[in-house]
């Protein structure tokens, strides 16, 4: 067998694994679907931190707070393994409220790994906070910033526009007073009026099914490949026997 033909049927072969493996590269981006909030309440807030580094793990998640119309309050829910701080600083300008005028505020929480601990390739990790009195406004939104042990930071900070058309870094957007885009996604920022369970919906249903075909896909390829690549060599042999004798 010629060493070309041997060379594009291996690599015809890996193309066909690529594209097999092209949509969970896919699935892997982190996308954005925020609940709504009623001004006035006081809510859970959970950030779904997905690691998307194939060779370092998170060790840090820092959120910033809105300062122009702040939360009056915020308390996190303790997590095994990471250390917690929210940092409460004074505000550049008071913002006047039903309550009265605030001049200081909850600007930032700051979630760091201890020794030992991250968010490992393939894993996600859920840091939760209670914040409130939600302001009467539009949406806030809460920028986050993912450490990686590498030191590597990926900042999820661009706004999402009106379209629903995610940006390649999205924002954890609240919104309050106006409609969440229409556009679908997984959620980056959960909203809840309390820490209790949810039920599966249809979509998320369909994503788990999605992943699932592409995992399976994959594997079929990687066989694929390997048996080619067997056959190939067989074929080879055979012939430069035939050859000799």
């Amino acid at each position: 067998m010629k060493k070309s033909t041997f060379a594009a049927s291996v690599a015809a072969a890996s193309t066909a694994l690529l594209l097999l493996s092209a949509p969970l590269a896919a699935s892997a981006h982190v996308h954005v679907d925020p609940d709504q909030a009623a001004p006035g309440d006081y809510t859970n807030l959970t950030f779904k931190v997905p690691n998307e580094s194939a060779t370092a793990g998170t060790v840090k998640l820092v959120v910033d707070l809105p300062t122009t119309t702040p939360f009056t309050s915020v308390s996190y829910l303790p997590l095994a393994g990471w250390t917690t701080t929210v940092d409460t600083e004074k505000l550049a300008k008071p913002v006047k409220t039903d309550d009265g005028t605030i001049t200081e505020a909850p600007v930032r929480v700051t979630w760091t790994a201890d020794s030992g601990v991250q968010v490992a390739p393939g894993q996600f990790q859920q840091f939760t906070v209670s914040a409130g009195a939600v302001p009467d406004t539009g949406s806030v939104e809460l920028p986050a910033h993912q450490y990686y042990s590498d030191g590597t930071v990926v900042d999820w900070d661009q706004p999402t526009p009106a379209s629903g058309k995610e940006p390649e870094h999205p924002a954890p957007t609240l919104y309050i007073d106006s409609p969440a885009p229409s556009e679908d996604g997984s959620s980056a920022l959960l909203a809840t009026d309390a820490p209790k369970p949810q039920a599966a919906d249809s979509g998320t249903t369909a994503t788990v099914v999605s992943i699932a075909l592409g995992v399976g896909g994959l594997a079929l390829g990687a066989i694929a490949l390997v048996i080619a690549v067997f056959a190939l060599t067989r074929t080879g042999r055979g012939a430069e026997r035939k050859v000799q004798g």
